[in-house]
């Protein structure tokens, strides 16, 4: 199990505190300096079972900047939502647990986080 995090985010620090109270196995991924390429994010989006726009911050100043509330959210801008989080990975939902399961989720919640554990446990 790998958890893509933030130090300076409660949420991430959250879900850490929770998965050490689990005793749970996992890696520490700090996305912001470890960033994940395309082809990472396409795959982890693919676990998600979600689309590039739904796991992204755009509240963050990069969104803003870029232009992002305007962007078409369809198949033919798919890739240039998946580029733009590359690029700027503050934009990255956070935090996300790949599982064991080979699934993931955006572990946003305690409830969120025990179902990646229940996940990791099968």
């Amino acid at each position: 199990m790998e958890i893509w995090i933030n130090p300076a985010c409660s949420k991430c620090r959250s879900a850490i505190s929770l998965l050490d109270a689990e005793g749970a196995e996992y890696t520490v991924r700090r996305y912001l300096e470890d960033v994940p390429g395309e082809d990472e994010i396409r795959a982890v989006l693919e676990r998600l079972g979600l689309e590039p726009w739904d796991i992204t911050r755009t509240q963050e100043e990069a969104a803003r900047e870029l232009g992002l509330k305007d962007w078409a959210r369809d198949a033919s801008t798919r890739d240039r939502w998946i580029t733009a989080l590359a690029e700027h990975p503050r934009l990255i939902q956070r935090p996300i647990i790949t599982a064991d399961d080979g699934t993931a989720m955006v572990a946003r919640t305690e409830d969120a986080v025990q179902e990646a554990l229940s996940r990791g446990k099968g």
